[in-house]
């Protein structure tokens, strides 16, 4: 049984350290890679659709999860003072779309939640933990400036702050 579990164990760490290593960074002034996904009420949004505006791109592993809500709850609280500074907000996770509605009605979101369900989009980002059989999105954020490149990544996101640290490289980056 001891062995069983050490050989368990070893397989895991290895392919989480497999996964974290495989994924792609992509770096500071690089086009943001574009995409069209399903919005909570079925409708294709794609990156596109935000060009000539700022793009706060995030990724979150799941709905309705503490992290998760509080991270979106902040982003909505702070929604106005984003949309004033020129900046659309887009969440983006593995669960499906019928997920992020009920997601999205709970808490009053008042931006869009995109359905990534085959995490490719995620996995263009970097932003994929994949686990054979799990696949969760990493609380990554991507700041897209209006020509679509990448001005601002976050790989490390402090939930009950990250709308306030956005805001504040929003104001830097448009000086």
């Amino acid at each position: 049984m001891k062995i069983f579990i050490l050989i368990s164990f070893a397989i895991a760490f290895y392919l989480f350290r497999v996964n974290v290593m495989a994924a792609p960074i992509l770096k500071i002034g690089e086009d943001a890679p574009t995409f069209t996904l399903p919005d909570s009420q079925g409708n294709q949004v794609s990156l596109n659709d935000y060009k000539g505006k700022w793009a706060v791109l995030y990724f979150y592993p799941k709905d309705d999860t503490p992290g998760c809500t509080k991270e979106a709850c902040q982003f909505r609280d702070d929604f106005k003072t984003l949309e004033a500074l020129g900046a659309k907000v887009i969440g983006i996770s593995i669960d499906d779309s019928f997920s992020h509605q009920k997601f999205a009605e709970k808490y009053n979101l008042p931006f869009p939640l995109l359905s990534d369900a085959s995490g490719e989009v995620a996995d263009r980002y970097g932003a994929l933990n994949n686990f054979l059989v799990i696949k969760l999105a990493k609380r990554y954020t991507y700041l897209i400036n209006p020509q679509g490149k990448i001005a601002k990544i976050y790989l490390s996101v402090d939930t009950s702050k990250h709308s306030q640290e956005i805001i504040e490289d929003l104001k830097k980056l448009k000086e």
